[in-house]
This record gives C-alpha cells, sequence and structure tokens, in this order.
C-alpha cells in the first residue's frame, strides 16, 4: 500500500482545504510531520484511517456517529467536512471520498437539518486514462478496502501507524495483557482443530465398535450370493476366528463358482460355432434367392421392351426432323419481328396523320419536318414575354405577402404586450412553487435517513413476537427427544445385558462333536447350554441399538434447532429492544405516511422549476418579438413603392406580346403543340418506310433457309419444329427406351445370374428357422454363463470387500488411539502437555515468538548490538504460559524482564516491537506490502547516538521504495530529516505547510 494525495477540509483542527503530496514526501524516504503540542499532528494520521475505514483509531472515537466530533470548530458555516485519499493498493490506484454527516443551515425558512454521510469509490483507468466510478456504498467500499488491505482498522492502526504507547505498556505488561494485543492475529482456526479432534475421537470409536458387525454383515451376503456353493458358521461379532472363517468359506464358494463358470463356457463355444454355420446357411440361401427372383424380372423387361419397338423407332424419325428445322428457326424468329415491326409501325404513322390539318394530311416527311421547324422558330421568340408574365404573377404575390405580414406583426405586437402586462404576477406564483418544493425535498431527505431504522425495528419486533412461540415448541421437542433418546438406551443396554447372559447357548447351538469349542478347545460337549424362553438374539439387539441410535440423532437435531432458534430471538431483541410491535408499527407508519406526503411535494420541484424557467424564456422571446415587428413595419414602405413601379413596366410590355390570345402562355401552348404533332408525324413516316424495307429482306432470307435444310416451302419447316418442352419430352422417352433395354441386356449377361436360374428354387423358410433354433441355443447358453460370471464376480467383490474389513479393523482401532492422545494434548488435558497449554494459546504463543525475532533484529541495531528480545514459555503469575517476553543483555549475559528497560531503551525496544508486529501481521494478511508507515512520538527520549543509530534502522526501511513518516515535536529531528510536513497552529485553525527533501 503506498500514499500518493491526502485531502482534507473542515476536518478536526484544519478549519479550511489543506492537501498533502505524499508522493513528494516519500522521494527521501524518511519524511517528518511536527509541530506544536495540540497543532493536529495526529489528526492527519486520523484524516487517513477515516478515508479508509470510514472511523478514526479506537481511542479518538466518540460515539457511533462521528460527524460532529470530527468536523473542525473553525470551519466556515457552509462548508461541508471532507476527506480525499489517493492511494495504490493491489496495482490498483483509487481515490476514497467520504464526507461524515453534517447538520447544516435549511435553504429555505429558519433551522437545521442534517445531511447523511457519503462516500465515493474510484478508480483509475490506465487505458482510458480516466477516473471511474466503482461504488458509492458504504458498506460495499468498507469490504473492498478491507479485502485489499488484508487487514481491519485495528490491525492497520497497529501496523501502519505504529503507536509507540501501546508497545510501551507491552513490554511491561502481564501475559494477559499482551494476550489482548496479540489478538489481532486470527487463532480461531485452531481452536476449531481442538474441536475437530474431538469429534474425531468420538467418531473413530464408533467405527471401532461397528468394525465387526460390518465384518459378519459382509459374510450374509456372500452366503445370499453363493446360494448352496458356501456354508457360513454361525459366530458372533468379536468371536474369535470369525475373519479366518469368513474368508476359508469365502474361498470354497469362489472355487466352486469357477469350476461351474468353466462347464458353462465350453457349452457357450460349441453353440456359437452351430450358430455362425446356420447364419452362413442362410445367407447363402437369401442370395440364391435373389439371383433368381432378378432373372425372371430381367426376362419380364424384355418382353415389354419388345411390345414398344415401332413406337421408339416413329419418335427417333420425328427427333431428326425437329434438328433439321431447328436449323431454320432463326429465319422464322426474324421475318415475324420485321412483321410486327412494319405493322407498329404503320399504325403509329396513322394515327399521327389524323391530328393533322386537312392541308397536311398528305405531305410528305420532308414537307412536314419543315413545318415543325417554322413553328418552333415562332415559339422561341416568346420565351422572354413568357418571363414577363411570370414575374408580373410573382409581384402580385409579393404584393399580398407585405398585407399578410403587415396584420401578422400588428397581431403578434399586441399579443406580446397583453401577455408582459401579467408577467409579474406570473413570476411570483411559479416561483412559490419552487420554493415550497424544495423544503419538502429536504423534509424527505430527512425522513429518508429515519425509514430504514424503523423497519428494521419493526421487522425485528415482528420476528421477536414469532419467535418467542417458536423457542417454546422448539424447547418442549428437545425435551421430548431428550427424554426419549434415555427410554430407548435403557432399553438397548437392558437387550444387551439379556443377550451377554445367555451368549452360551449361542455358542453351543453351533457346537458338534469331535470339533474343539471356540471357547474351552474341548472336543466333547456333554452338556451344552440351552436357550431359555425369551432368549434375546443378536438381531434384536441391534434393532434396539438402530432405534436408540435414531432417538439420539433426533435428540441432537432438536437440541441444535432451540439453539439457533434462541440465538435468532436474542439477535431480534436486541435490534428492537422491548417496544411492543404494535406502537412500532404505528411509529413507521407515521413516518412512512409523512415521507410520501414529503415526496409528492417534492417531485414537482422539477416541474416547478421548468416552468418557471420556461416562463422567464417566453418573457424575453415575446420582447424582443415585439421589437422585431416594429423594425419590421417601417422596412415595409419602402418596399411597396418599388413593387408597384415594376408592376406598370411589366403589364405594357405583355400587352403586346399576347396578340389575339388570352396570355402569353396561351399563345406558346398554341404553338408547342403545332410543332409537336408535326415532328411526330415526320418521324413516323420515316420508321414505317424502313420497316417495310426490313421485312421484304426478310421473306427473302427465310425462303433461302427452308430450301438449304431440306423443306419445300417455309410453311413445312415451322411444322416441322419442335419448342424446348416437346424436345424435352422426347428425347426423355428415347433416353429411358435406351437405358431399359442396356440395363435388361446386363442382367441377361450376369454369369452368376444365369446360374442360378438354373439350379433349383431356394428354400428360404427352412434356412429362416434353422437360424432362428442356432440363436435360441445360443442365447440359453449365454445367459448360463453370464449368471456364472455374475456369481463369480460377486463372491469376489464380496470376498474383496471383507478382506479389506479385516484389514481395516486393526488400524481403526490404532486410529482411535493416536486421534485420542492428541485431542487430549490439544486440549491441554494430557500428562505429555506439561505447561497444560491448549493448542491456540501455543499458537499464540508461536507469533509472540515471530514477533520477538523480527524485533531483534532491528534492535540490535538501534542499540548497538546490546540487546535482543526473546519469548518465554514460562507461566507469569495467574497468567497464561507461552506469553512471556524478556530481553537479553549482551553486555553481562543476562536476560532480564523488559520492565527493567530505561525510558530511551523502552522506546526504541517498543519501536523495534511494533515493526516487526507490523511485519507478523503484513505476512499473516496475505503478504500485502506497506509501502507507507507512521511511527507516532517518543524520539525525545533518545540521546544522540541511540537517535542516529534508530533513524539508520528507519532508513533502511526505504529498500524497495518504502516511505516512513516520523510523527514529533523534536526539534533535532528538524535539522536531520529534510523532507517535513509542518502542522501550523492558529487561532482560526491549524494549516499545513510542505517541504520536500531538496
Amino acid at each position: 500500500m503506498r500514499l500518493h494525495r491526502l485531502d482534507i477540509t473542515a476536518f478536526g483542527p484544519f478549519g479550511a482545504s489543506h492537501g498533502v503530496d505524499f508522493d513528494a514526501l516519500s522521494t527521501a524516504g524518511l519524511f517528518l510531520l511536527h509541530g506544536p503540542t495540540g497543532a493536529g499532528k495526529t489528526s492527519v494520521l486520523d484524516a487517513v484511517c477515516y478515508a479508509l475505514y470510514g472511523s478514526v483509531p479506537g481511542a479518538r472515537q466518540s460515539g457511533s456517529g462521528q460527524g460532529s466530533t470530527l468536523r473542525s470548530d473553525h470551519a466556515a458555516i457552509g462548508t461541508r467536512t471532507e476527506v480525499r485519499l489517493e492511494l495504490t493498493v493491489a496495482g490498483r490506484r483509487l481515490e476514497i471520498t467520504r464526507q461524515p454527516p453534517w447538520e447544516r443551515p435549511k435553504l429555505r425558512g429558519k433551522g437545521t437539518t442534517v445531511d447523511k454521510a457519503q462516500t465515493w469509490l474510484r478508480e483509475y483507468d490506465v487505458t482510458a486514462g480516466a477516473w471511474k466510478d466503482l461504488s458509492r456504498s458504504h458498506q460495499e467500499i468498507g469490504e473492498e478496502i478491507t479485502q485489499l488491505l488484508g487487514m481491519s482498522r485495528e490491525q492497520f492502526c497497529q501496523v501502519v501507524l505504529l503507536p509507540q504507547g501501546d508497545f510501551a505498556r507491552f513490554l511491561r505488561a502481564d501475559a494477559e495483557a499482551r494476550g489482548k494485543l496479540l489478538g489481532l492475529f486470527d487463532t480461531r482456526r485452531f481452536a476449531e482443530v481442538e474441536k475437530h479432534l474431538a469429534e474425531r475421537r468420538r467418531t473413530t470409536e464408533a467405527r471401532v465398535r461397528e468394525g465387526d458387525a460390518a465384518l459378519l454383515a459382509d459374510a450374509h451376503r456372500m452366503q445370499q450370493a453363493a446360494g448352496s456353493a458356501m456354508e457360513l458358521p454361525e459366530l458372533a461379532p468379536g468371536e474369535p476366528g470369525l475373519a479366518e472363517a469368513v474368508l476359508e468359506a469365502a474361498a470354497v464358494a469362489r472355487g466352486t463358482a469357477r469350476e461351474l463358470l468353466a462347464v458353462a463356457d465350453g457349452r457357450l463355444t460349441a453353440t456359437e460355432s452351430a450358430q455362425a454355420a446356420a447364419e452362413r446357411d442362410l445367407a447363402d440361401t437369401r442370395e440364391l434367392d435373389r439371383l433368381q427372383r432378378r432373372f425372371a424380372e430381367a426376362r419380364e423387361r424384355a418382353a415389354r421392351l419388345a411390345e414398344r419397338a415401332d413406337t421408339h423407332h416413329a419418335a427417333q424419325q420425328r427427333m431428326e426432323r425437329g434438328r433439321k428445322a431447328a436449323a431454320v428457326a432463326p429465319a422464322l424468329e426474324l421475318r415475324d419481328a420485321a412483321e410486327t415491326e412494319h405493322r407498329a409501325a404503320a399504325t403509329a404513322e396513322a394515327r399521327a396523320r389524323d391530328r393533322l390539318p386537312q392541308a397536311l394530311a398528305d405531305a410528305g416527311a420532308a414537307g412536314l419536318a419543315t413545318a415543325a421547324r417554322r413553328a418552333a422558330e415562332e415559339l422561341g421568340g416568346l420565351e422572354s414575354a413568357r418571363r414577363a408574365e411570370r414575374r408580373l404573377t410573382e409581384l402580385v404575390e409579393e404584393r399580398a405577402a407585405l398585407d399578410r405580414q403587415e396584420r401578422a406583426d400588428d397581431d403578434a405586437r399586441q399579443e406580446a404586450e397583453t401577455w408582459l402586462a401579467d408577467w409579474e404576477t406570473t413570476r411570483t406564483a411559479l416561483q412559490g412553487r419552487v420554493d415550497a418544493a424544495q423544503e419538502a425535498a429536504t423534509r424527505a431527505e430527512q425522513l429518508a435517513v429515519q425509514r430504514d431504522p424503523a423497519q428494521r425495528r419493526l421487522d425485528a419486533a415482528r420476528q421477536r413476537d414469532r419467535l418467542t412461540d417458536d423457542v417454546e415448541e422448539a424447547r418442549r421437542q428437545a425435551l421430548a427427544s431428550a427424554e426419549e433418546a434415555v427410554e430407548t438406551r435403557g432399553h438397548w443396554l437392558d437387550l444387551k445385558e439379556q443377550r451377554l447372559h445367555g451368549i452360551a447357548a449361542e455358542l453351543a447351538a453351533n457346537l458338534t462333536d469331535g470339533t474343539p469349542c471356540a471357547v474351552c478347545g474341548a472336543t466333547e460337549h456333554p452338556a451344552p447350554a440351552r436357550k431359555s424362553a425369551g432368549h434375546v438374539d443378536r438381531d434384536a439387539e441391534e434393532r434396539a441399538l438402530a432405534t436408540h441410535q435414531a432417538a439420539d440423532e433426533r435428540r441432537v437435531r432438536a437440541e441444535r434447532h432451540l439453539g439457533s432458534v434462541r440465538e435468532a430471538l436474542a439477535a431480534a431483541t436486541a435490534e428492537a429492544g422491548d417496544a411492543p410491535t404494535a406502537r412500532l408499527a404505528e411509529e413507521a407508519g407515521e413516518l412512512e405516511r409523512e415521507y410520501t406526503r414529503a415526496r409528492a411535494v417534492a417531485s414537482g420541484l422539477h416541474t416547478a422549476q421548468e416552468e418557471l424557467r420556461r416562463a422567464e424564456h417566453e418573457r424575453e422571446e415575446r420582447v424582443a418579438a415585439r421589437q422585431q415587428a416594429a423594425v419590421r413595419s417601417a422596412s415595409r414602405v419602402a418596399g411597396r413603392e418599388r413593387l408597384e413601379r415594376e408592376q406598370a413596366a411589366l403589364e405594357e410590355e405583355l400587352a403586346r406580346a399576347r396578340g389575339t390570345a388570352e396570355s402569353v402562355e396561351a399563345r406558346a401552348v398554341q404553338l408547342e403543340r403545332q410543332a409537336a404533332l408535326l415532328t411526330e408525324a415526320a418521324d413516323t413516316a420515316r420508321v414505317a418506310a424502313d420497316t417495310a424495307q426490313r421485312l421484304k429482306d426478310a421473306d427473302a432470307r427465310l425462303a433461302d433457309a427452308a430450301f438449304r435444310a431440306g423443306f419445300d416451302t417455309p410453311a413445312d419447316a415451322a411444322a416441322a419444329l419442335l419448342d424446348d418442352t416437346a424436345h424435352r419430352e422426347l428425347q426423355r422417352r428415347l433416353d429411358a427406351w435406351q437405358s431399359e433395354d442396356a440395363a435388361v441386356r446386363a442382367v441377361l449377361a450376369e454369369a452368376d445370374t444365369a446360374d442360378a436360374a438354373r439350379r433349383p428354387p431356394a428354400d428360404l423358410a427352412a434356412a429362416e428357422r434353422a437360424a432362428a433354433d442356432a440363436g435360441r441355443r445360443l442365447r440359453e447358453a449365454s445367459s448360463a454363463r453370464d449368471a456364472a460370471a455374475r456369481c463369480c464376480a460377486e463372491l469376489d467383490r464380496l470376498s474383496a470387500q471383507a478382506t479389506a474389513a479385516v484389514r481395516r479393523l486393526a488400524p481403526l482401532r490404532e486410529e482411535h488411539t493416536r486421534v485420542a492422545r492428541l485431542a487430549a494434548l490439544a486440549a491441554g488435558t494430557s500428562a505429555e502437555n506439561e505447561r497444560r497449554m491448549r493448542l491456540e494459546s501455543y499458537v499464540l504463543a508461536a507469533r509472540l515468538e515471530q514477533v520477538a525475532a523480527a524485533a531483534s533484529a532491528r534492535l540490535l541495531r538501534m542499540s548497538s548490538g546490546r540487546y535482543t528480545l526473546v519469548h518465554s514459555d514460562d507461566r507469569t503469575g495467574r497468567g497464561r504460559s507461552g506469553l512471556g517476553l524478556h530481553v537479553v543483555d549482551a553486555w553481562t549475559g543476562r536476560e532480564r524482564d523488559t520492565a527493567t528497560l530505561s525510558g530511551g531503551e523502552t522506546f526504541f525496544a517498543s519501536l523495534a516491537l511494533a515493526l516487526g508486529l507490523a511485519d507478523v501481521v503484513t505476512d499473516e494478511a496475505g503478504g500485502v506490502r506497506l509501502d507507507t508507515l507512521f511511527i507516532d512520538e517518543g524520539f525525545g527520549s533518545l540521546d544522540d547516538q541511540t537517535l542516529d543509530e534508530v533513524l539508520d534502522v528507519l532508513d533502511a526501511l526505504r529498500e524497495r521504495d518504502r516511505s516512513v513518516g516520523i510523527v514529533s515535536h523534536v526539534a533535532d529531528l528538524r535539522r536531520r530529516i529534510h523532507a517535513q510536513l509542518e502542522v501550523v497552529k492558529g487561532r482560526s485553525g491549524s494549516a499545513l505547510r510542505q517541504r520536500g527533501a531538496g
């Protein structure tokens, strides 16, 4: 973690805004934070802690809300308290801004209102080169910072701000007081190890008891799998020779099963060979049947082809005449096109001449073209007159537009004056609406802060009422479960005792004359014990045990449920207090209704502001419109006179150009129509003459093409021509006949097909019946072999399981012994634990040993090689053992208590201890690198030589770009350390002055 910049406003003794550039201070590695007592040196460190964790170090907190205590008494009324910190942690450059709650004057009216606390978190995006927002949630930001730093606020204050006074007391404290500071280390997991070992001890004990029962159950399952092939002696769990008897019987059964499997394998091989021969016969018969049917079908297809031979020959001749006619087709198409084109040209010429005057109806193409040119020349002379006529129309429209503008400007001017007369009344009303909405918004913000706590109390009260009944029900169920567990345990123990009394009868049931007794070894059994009435066997005892275990599990679940319900009730009661739920619901409802009313009024703020803005904008527009209307009215007088003069001149010119027509445009229309009709008639006459000549040429080419193709007339060629559809259909029929003929010839020429036709007909049904019988016999043999294989596999599996169970029994007992020994050792109850230390206490002592070792490396340099710190496992007074701390004096070679150190020696010893703790806690937190450290006071107790040694050690912390800030008012440090941040105290509040290393 490296600090870059700190900005504070109205914080602690700083009434104005001040900034600290840590990048500049850190250039020299060591920098000094100094100033007179009470100026606010520690407040700079408080600001760093507040920016990261939202609160200051524990000794300087005041209640749950810090807004009033953090705010500077020297700050201006309108200035809000704010702390902004820019830092790099875990490779990410972040900016944290925090504003505590602030009581400010109301925007409207008298009194004050409270603004809630605000927090922002931003991250610098290197790629985009800009800051991006991450969150504005207090909880999310707190979790993110704690996760990145890897330590809580208390750990941060211990390892980054390094409070020397705490460690000086640590050196003189007893073991219990040292344990509180070492609580920074999380040792809960070692307490969980102690609990886990105790549970493991109980678990292994139960598993050892269950081992014999599991082995006997495996033996019964093997007997079920083997059937009559296995005889299992009836031996109770725990009896000698049970494992050997089970394994021996399993081996005999496995041998018998394998012999049966070998017989089944031989039978299966024979049936597989017979089934394969039947399948080959069936395949040969099917192939013969297929070839005989193929030959018969080919003979039938050949007969059908012979019947259609004449039709095929006629189609071939029709296709040949069509190919010859195709050579004449282009000439036919050209002649038809020429005839169509000539007919259309003649029709167009007739229509064009019908529209001409009688005098020009019979004129030739040249005469019509000359008349058209004369009409076009006369039309060109009217273009100037047509422009004058259009301009006259525009002048009339311009004068009408001037009249309309005059009337519109008069109306606009009158409307603007009427609206502006009511402006002050309108503005006052709109401003009143804005003020009311702003006041309601402020009230809604205040109520919003109160809503969530009130609702949480109400929810907790409802949960408290509900859980009260749940606790009673859970308690009743737990009591009933406990009684049931006690009752079932007593029943099981009674049955067990009865079975032990009659165990001789169970053993005697397996005695055989000549076979040694499992208890005494005798081969004669003159008076074996007999089972009495009401004898309890092993199954009855096991059922009673299972019933008891089930009841005990229900008891444990009921007790856990009762504990969880009680915890939930305590949490709900702590949140809701003793207030009745009805009263809390009434208060929350009234608060919600008041909040809704305030929100409803405040929701109109934006609308009221927009209406006021639009009204002001409209006023400006109406004033401007009134002025512009007056200017336009004055400019229209000169324009009207110019238009009147131009209109008179144009009317005189048009009178000359119109002649007898109503207008110049009418005269132009007459000439345009006449020229168009003459031009069209001349063009159609030329086209008709050209198409007639092309038709004559096409007739000559068609006759020549038909003669060369072998046709007497063009009509014969046209009749023989085939279109695309007829040609494709005829070709398809010819191709189909050829394909069918070739296929039939190929089949009849096949040697194997012809040979099959000469053989007797195939008997397919008989071959299929023989193959089915062979398959049935194969399935029966395969089923018998699979059954034998499954029996062998099941016996192998159960035998291996039984063997594994036998092997597990001895290691389970060893594991139980080992786990029980470890559990006692971790709990501190074992005789081997000489100091009676629990595991959690032992780990805490190991942490102190690590801290002492890390501190000694620096203490040796500070004390010129004289002192080292060592920890001791000895019990001190009534304190815990393992938390003793001694100092070794190299000058005397003796080890003494740290309380005997002098004031200066205590300072650098506590400084070394604080730095050592910082190193160990940093490693504990995941190795987060601390590039910026602060050391608070204590340097005044050192002489010059010791001060030099301490500063050398601190200067060594700069390795790998680390910086150290020293907080002190010692004047000699200002001469030794050039990079300084000075806190200047004044009547109007403190100020900061920064000086670099240069």
